[in-house]
Formats: C-alpha cells, sequence, structure tokens
C-alpha cells in the first residue's frame, strides 16, 4: 500500500507524521486480509518492518482498536468510532438522510447517498422502507465509480477534457458480461447523462441489477454527491426507473441545495 505523500514541497518535514501514516496504513490492510492475522501477515501487507508492525498493534490494541491473544490480530467494533465520527460530521450526509427516508417512503424502495472517493464511489447513507428487508449497499460499500450510475453522475461534474483523462487513467475491469470499459464509450454516455440531468446504468455494476441516480449540488451549483435508487431487473423496468424514480429524486437533490455549504 503506497505512503501517503506531501504535495507541497515547501511543506517542512515535521508537518508531515511518519508514525500516523503508518499506523493508518496497518488499519486499512485489516479490509484486504479474511480473519484474524498474523503479525508477519500484517507488516508485509503494509509494507512494514516487522518491529514496527508490532509496536504500532500493540498500541492499537491498547486504544481498544485492535484485539489479539498474542500470536492473531484483528479489529474491534471500537474502529466503527472512526467512521461515526465521519459519518455525524458530515454536512451531506445529515442534509440528505431525510431526503432519502422521504423517497424511500414515497417509492417503496431502497434509496442510497454516495460520495466519490478516488476512483471509488462509497455509500455513505441510505434508507429502507419498512417493508423491504434490507440487503445490498451497505454503509461503506464501494465500487468502480466509471460503471455505476452514482459513479457517472459524479463524474459528470468534471469537464470535457478532465474527464477523458480521468476515465483514460483508471483502473476500468469489467465486473458483468454488460459493463462497458471503452473511455471513449464511457466519456460519450457521461457527457450524455450530464446533459439530461441522470444517469441509468442497467447491470454494469452488479449482473442482475439496474439503477437510477441524481447528482446532488451545493449552493453554488458544485456537484458534491450523488443519490440513486435501484432494483433487480426482473421487478422494475428501466422505464419505471425514470418515470416513477426520477422525480423523486431530483425533488429530493433540488431541495436540499440552498443547505449544503
Amino acid at each position: 500500500m503506497p505512503k501517503l505523500k506531501r504535495t507541497d514541497p515547501d511543506e517542512r518535514a515535521t508537518d508531515f507524521v511518519e508514525s500516523l501514516d503508518r499506523g493508518l496504513r496497518l488499519l486499512q490492510v485489516f479490509g484486504t486480509i479474511s480473519g484474524p492475522a498474523t503479525l508477519s501477515d500484517l507488516a508485509r501487507a503494509a509494507d512494514l518492518p516487522r518491529a514496527t508492525a508490532r509496536r504500532i498493534l500493540f498500541t492499537l490494541a491498547h486504544g481498544g482498536f485492535v484485539a489479539t491473544d498474542g500470536k492473531l490480530f484483528a479489529l474491534t467494533p471500537h474502529v466503527l468510532t472512526l467512521s461515526g465520527s465521519y459519518l455525524r460530521s458530515n454536512q451531506v450526509v445529515t442534509v440528505l438522510q431525510p431526503v432519502l427516508d422521504r423517497i424511500a417512503t414515497a417509492a417503496q424502495e431502497i434509496s442510497s447517498l454516495a460520495l466519490l472517493d478516488g476512483d471509488d464511489v462509497v455509500f455513505v447513507a441510505r434508507s429502507s422502507p419498512t417493508r423491504m428487508f434490507s440487503a445490498g449497499l451497505d454503509i461503506g460499500y464501494r465500487l468502480p465509480s466509471f460503471c455505476t450510475s452514482v459513479g457517472r453522475a459524479m463524474l459528470g461534474r468534471l469537464d470535457d477534457a478532465e474527464l477523458a483523462a480521468r476515465l483514460k487513467a483508471m483502473r476500468r475491469e469489467a465486473v458483468t458480461p454488460q459493463t462497458v470499459t471503452d473511455p471513449k464509450k464511457l466519456l460519450a454516455a457521461i457527457i450524455a447523462d450530464r446533459a439530461k440531468g441522470y444517469s441509468l446504468v442497467d447491470r454494469e455494476a452488479e449482473p442482475h441489477f439496474r439503477s437510477i441516480s441524481v447528482p446532488v449540488r451545493r449552493y453554488d451549483g458544485t456537484i458534491v454527491a450523488a443519490i440513486n435508487m435501484g432494483a433487480h431487473v426482473d421487478r422494475v423496468p428501466k422505464q419505471e426507473l425514470i418515470e416513477r424514480f426520477l422525480p423523486l429524486l431530483r425533488d429530493g437533490a433540488d431541495d436540499v441545495k440552498n443547505r449544503l455549504l
């Protein structure tokens, strides 16, 4: 995993805390390893000296973020306080959650909020009608941006030249047989979605799932997020996404524009 790098050449070396960087890297590698892991496995995955990884792990254990029997290490539920702090402090999540609740109740379908994180989208809020089993895009779930309706809705904030460069540089692997990976085709699709004001993706991110999304703009028109609704292809046809779901999503996005800074 690459180290965090300072981008400002004039930044003083003392402004960068390498031990914190290493600790965060070590926390992140737990997500790439299934189940409890040995010190050697974690050190190797984080590209850290074994002695350094050991000190960090026992520091994390002291803080309650890691549990260990002396040989194996695993994250504890306490680590969720970090994500909880983000969700509680994020204005977009706070403002949009009631909107998601309203949309989900009106449509009797699951509605979600996503943010762009690098070349991925991460789902940070969702709402489900009480009649529906809540499964699928849980909070924290990540997908490639290029093949999702929320990702394309947010990538539309880039101008054509920036978008073309971004698509060409990002990793574009097919997730399903329907996934479009050609950068020129993706560029054309996102430009068309930008003009329409919404994105509809059919079985490109998941084999039997289609979704529709609209961008969420803050007060100055800048796209900061996207909200979506989706359904199994056998249950909801594409036209119903446009006729029934799209108006609800657009109303929700319009409702919060002047409340997002």
